[in-house]
């Protein structure tokens, strides 16, 4: 299954791995929440080398003071951002 958005091309099986290993959806709906999961977590949270790794989406620096390190999960699990939260 091949994808165009943008006129950008992707593979959906190697970019949207929550589409399982044979690369179907449950439908149209199933497959619209999926890009958009994919899309906010490409312009929110990875980083681009050529914007100095900071997300699209710029974000603003965590001072230790904000709490420990903790984990959030993106793209069905397959991803991981981090942000300081309180204890």
């Amino acid at each position: 299954m091949e994808l165009c958005l943008s006129g950008t091309r992707w593979t959906a099986a190697d970019r949207l791995p929550s589409l399982g290993a044979h690369g179907k959806s449950l439908g149209e709906g199933h497959l619209r929440r999926i890009i958009r999961n994919f899309l906010h977590y490409y312009h929110g949270a990875r980083t681009h080398l050529t914007l100095e790794k900071d997300a699209p989406d710029p974000r603003s620096v965590q001072p230790p003071e904000l709490g420990r390190v903790v984990a959030i999960s993106e793209v069905g699990g397959l991803h991981h951002r981090y942000e300081r939260r309180a204890a």
